[in-house]
């Protein structure tokens, strides 16, 4: 890990200005997405004994955990000075963090993670502790899961020309729910309401 941060990461950043670049960065969103949910579950379970904790989306998906890994993707370069990608990897995961918790809480009135507790928060939605967990957790992810993940899409991707637009249109009908299901009944009913600060 340590010799990629000193050398550079050479990703393959797919253009989106392609069908073939949007179909691979679908696939990376996908993937992510269902890992950062396992790793949520995961730790929902170590620290309360409950694998499933409330999710935005019905689905194994948390999107949050798309984003970040792929604007890490096409920011950094071969060859940026390690202390730059040291950088990205606390500020873009903790600004999706805060960016995807203060969306949450002033749409639908309600957090689905709580800092508060912690020392060094913001509101509640990000800390300093996990702002460092996210700066390890990118490092290693940049390393050795997103190759892993580029090596999983070039086996699968005779297959995955052919899904991708189901997976597209399923990820799409899960935000379309996830907002009418959580979306609180005063704003559905048009009536203005002060949500939880």
């Amino acid at each position: 890990m340590l010799h990629s941060l000193l050398n550079g990461f050479d990703i393959y950043k797919p253009s989106l200005l392609t069908v073939d670049g949007v179909m691979v960065v679908l696939f990376y969103f996908t993937v992510y997405s269902f890992l950062g949910w396992l790793l949520e579950n995961s730790y929902n379970y170590l620290k309360k004994g409950v694998f499933l904790k409330p999710n935005f989306f019905l689905g194994p998906f948390k999107p949050m955990y798309g984003f970040a890994p792929l604007l890490l993707i096409y920011l950094i370069g071969k060859d940026m000075h390690w202390s730059l990608v040291l950088l990205l990897c606390f500020l873009i995961p903790t600004l999706v963090e805060y960016g995807s918790g203060l969306l949450l809480e002033k749409s639908f009135g309600r957090k689905w993670w709580d800092y508060s507790d912690q020392p060094f928060q913001i509101q509640g939605h990000i800390c300093l502790t996990f702002s460092v967990y996210w700066v390890l957790l990118t490092l290693y992810s940049l390393t050795y899961i997103h190759p892993a993940i580029v090596a999983m899409y070039n086996m699968i991707a005779p297959v995955w020309v052919l899904i991708w637009p189901t997976v597209a249109l399923y990820l799409l009908g899960e935000f379309i729910f996830a907002v009418k299901r959580h979306l609180p009944q005063a704003v559905i009913d048009g009536e203005s309401t002060k949500l939880i600060e």
